[in-house]
């Protein structure tokens, strides 16, 4: 779905400055940078984007005569992510730190490397090394053998990591790797959690006991999305790296760390560039060999970058569950009518109200679908008393896809990207989104997209706030979607007893 990567140019050379009376040491939090410094992000020259967009391979000579390192991330919430704007986690500060430290420290003003961070799928950032599309990645990348043949890791920055099964704290026990066995384990996709798991699972099975199933987790969600999901109970179980997991549930208490249930003990995370550029990947090795400490992904940057963020709640819960299968009929006619998956409406309803039609805001949104009267009796939607439960839902429905289809109807967005801006749109309004857009496009993202993109731009102009809008939604709509397709695989065994 994410087909193409631009580019996020954070200021420099403010970003890249080093040192100085008002600089924080290596040892509050690893930057060596200002918050000042790091706090905007520049409009690029569309020249200039065009040329960081050309596929180049070269080595650390050729990139500090082109004056621009290109670092490949993964969005998530302790390796990389946005807050008003600012680039911020521990790919961002390290990386900050190499530049500064390394390549400009001697640097006149005009021969300093500028830093650029492109945003990019984390099943896409070895092709996307490997094309030229970016010098390195910097993405919390466990070094595996498959992966080594394809790139050069460096030295790596966290030795001795674990990958540990995470559990909700209701679910069923696990006192052993093998209690995996016939259970549903779910981790984000191309990680090295789903190919250890996978091999777990082999042994499992050749022991003649059953096999793990091993559910891939959209690949919009990051390892953080999935650890919330697990804490609500949407999901039972997940693998984690134990530096994060044992992070997250100081806030997420319902998270179970399996400190000594690991599927693979002794990892290493590193970057990693092309086989071709052994100089880049030395001057990194270099630098990590003096500034790695494991302490940087716990309590100082966990603090640091993860206050204030809205958890996913649980929709799945007995109660919950209760009021969905009250409303089931009502979302399959309206998602019928308006041609939206009924599961998809579900997923807004809860986020909107928790499915109370009693819920009443101090803007004056009502009922399930919080809408206002005064827009359900808008021309576009057209729909009265909506204090009533099935007209609650109609007019929420019949409005999201006015909003679709009226301002996110171009053959150039997909499907389902259209219901993701919709569904913004509900949130900010459908003005504010279109120039988010156009700020967008201005900016090198593509206009057409909302995650890696347009969301990007959101959490600058707009904050947080519709960012997390979408994406619990999302995570509602994958719990649905989840729950269903285990209710259906029950059923089909039931019918084939």
């Amino acid at each position: 779905m994410r087909t193409r990567h631009l580019i996020l140019i954070l200021t420099l050379p403010a970003v890249l400055a080093c040192g100085g009376d008002s600089a924080r040491s290596a040892g509050q939090a690893g930057s060596g940078a200002t918050s000042s410094e790091t706090a905007s992000v520049e409009a690029p020259d569309p020249a200039e984007i065009e040329r960081l967009r050309r596929p180049f391979t070269g080595d650390l000579p050729e990139i500090k005569k082109r004056r621009h390192l290109r670092v490949l991330v993964s969005y998530s919430k302790t390796g990389f992510f946005f807050d008003q704007g600012r680039p911020q986690g521990f790919e961002h500060e390290l990386m900050t730190q190499y530049v500064a430290k390394t390549l400009n420290a001697s640097a006149g003003t005009i021969e300093r490397v500028q830093l650029f961070f492109i945003p990019t799928p984390f099943e896409r950032l070895l092709d996307d090394l490997i094309a030229g599309r970016g010098d390195v990645v910097a993405a919390g990348l466990t070094v595996t053998p498959e992966r080594a043949e394809r790139v050069a890791f460096t030295e790596p920055y966290l030795p001795d990591v674990d990958e540990v099964v995470v559990a909700h704290r209701g679910a069923a026990p696990v006192g052993s790797l093998d209690d995996l066995a016939g259970r549903r384990v779910y981790v984000r996709p191309a990680s090295s959690y789903a190919g250890h798991l996978e091999e777990l699972s082999e042994r499992l099975e050749a022991e003649g006991r059953e096999p793990i199933e091993v559910v891939l987790a959209d690949r919009d969600l990051a390892t953080e999305d999935i650890l919330e999901m697990v804490h609500a109970g949407v999901v039972e179980l997940t693998v984690a790296d134990r530096h994060v997991a044992e992070a997250w549930s100081e806030v997420l208490p319902d998270l179970v760390v399996h400190e000594q249930l690991a599927v693979h003990e002794d990892g290493r995370i590193a970057w990693a560039v092309r086989p071709g550029n052994p100089e880049l990947e030395a001057s990194l090795s270099g630098f990590l060999r003096k500034n790695r400490k494991g302490s940087l992904l716990g309590n100082v940057l966990f603090n640091r970058y993860h206050q204030g963020s809205t958890w996913i709640a649980n929709p799945l819960t007995g109660a919950e569950r209760a009021k969905l299968e009250e409303l089931v009929a009502l979302f399959q006619k309206y998602g019928e009518k308006y041609d939206f998956d009924w599961l998809a409406l579900a997923a807004q309803a809860y986020q909107e109200s928790g499915l109370d039609q009693g819920r009443k805001s101090r803007a004056g949104a009502i009922g399930i679908m919080q809408l206002k009267p005064s827009t359900a009796a808008d021309p576009n939607v057209g729909i009265g008393d909506i204090h009533l439960l099935e007209n609650n839902i109609h007019a929420g429905a019949k409005y999201l896809a006015f909003l679709r289809d009226h301002y996110f109807d171009d053959p150039a967005i997909e499907p389902a990207i259209r219901v993701d801006f919709a569904w913004a749109a509900y949130n900010a309004g459908p003005g504010r989104i279109r120039q988010l857009r156009e700020q967008a496009e201005e900016r090198g993202f593509d206009p057409n997209r909302w995650f890696f993109h347009v969301e990007k731009i959101a959490a600058e102009k707009v904050g947080r706030e519709t960012v997390d809008y979408v994406a619990n939604v999302n995570k509602y709509y994958a719990a649905y979607r989840l729950q269903y397709a285990a209710n259906q695989r029950r059923q089909e065994h039931l019918r084939q007893d």
